[in-house]
């Protein structure tokens, strides 16, 4: 009786939309009509009529690997600063903190602003340095590693994860290690690193499914730098152009809602796959520390 409500919340807002998307992954539905079964032809033309879709895939990738790298190594870098600061530790705790609260649509568009090419800020003061900033959201070169830039400034969740456990390191396991000659790379390696690894995975698999579900910083950016609020999906150049940004073209704009499904089934698969992956060879790396 007390796991009921558990239940039932997770069949209707789980269980059930994963279902009915399986569903209709195997449909011709437009959202109008009624579904019509066309068997695996939504996934054949995933992998064989849809060129933009590998865009999307190869945005998507790049996103994911950068967003996860650049994440887990900043939180970290950052906690491992903070967990060291005596002063005022709690103010700047604050302050790395802050962006994480920030709404997506108002950080991208105070980002969008900063690095307008024409008036924005940094590239006037680029300038004042002669050089000649680059045209960020407008460019298809520099708008990815631009939403790279967002995600990294709105960290402050994994910042404060990792300086929790950080703080929860035994002090003595570093005495130990001091007293045997162990360096602060040889401590961080062998001490700080096995006792996190927990904490650790978490953040590479919240940043991975933070990657491959990335949509409304991007939708936003694209729109905003490009003056086009109801379109310029992509923008610049489909640079931009993620995985679930073409989902929701197909689904909602284009009411292909069969292959938006098939579509939804696929980032499914490989997000688990890739939890799975990671859980595994983190797991195995602490049994090897141990």
């Amino acid at each position: 009786m007390f796991l009921f409500p558990g239940i039932i919340g997770l069949s209707v807002f789980f269980l059930y939309p994963l279902g009915a998307t399986l569903f209709y992954s195997f449909t011709s539905f437009d959202l109008i009509g009624d579904p019509v079964f066309v068997g695996v032809r939504n996934y054949v033309d995933m992998f064989t009529k849809d060129p933009l879709l590998w865009k999307a895939v190869g945005n998507t990738a790049w996103l994911t690997i950068v967003i996860t790298v650049g994440r887990v190594v900043f939180a970290l870098g950052v906690a491992l600063i903070l967990v060291r600061v005596k002063r005022g530790a709690g103010v700047f705790r604050t302050l790395f903190y802050l962006p994480s609260l920030t709404p997506p649509v108002a950080a991208v568009l105070s980002f969008v602003f900063l690095l307008n090419p024409g008036t924005g800020p940094i590239n006037q003061l680029l300038a004042v340095f002669g050089i000649e900033g680059p045209l960020w959201f407008n460019d298809p070169a520099f708008a990815k590693p631009g939403l790279a830039m967002i995600s990294l400034w709105m960290s402050g969740t994994v910042i404060v994860i990792f300086l929790a456990a950080l703080l929860d390191v035994p002090g003595e396991l570093y005495e130990a290690a001091s007293l045997d000659g162990a360096g602060p790379f040889a401590q961080f390696r062998h001490v700080t690193l096995p006792t996190i690894t927990p904490v650790l995975l978490f953040a590479v698999v919240n940043s991975v499914i933070v990657g491959l579900q990335f949509f409304t910083e991007a939708m936003v950016a694209g729109q905003t730098a490009s003056g086009n609020p109801s379109g310029s999906m992509g923008y610049p150049d489909n640079s931009t152009l993620t995985f679930p940004m073409w989902l929701y073209e197909q689904g909602f704009r284009q009411f292909h809602m069969g292959y938006a499904s098939a579509m939804a089934i696929g980032l499914f698969v490989v997000s688990g796959v890739f939890t799975i992956i990671l859980v595994r060879r983190m797991r195995f790396a602490g049994m090897g520390e141990e």
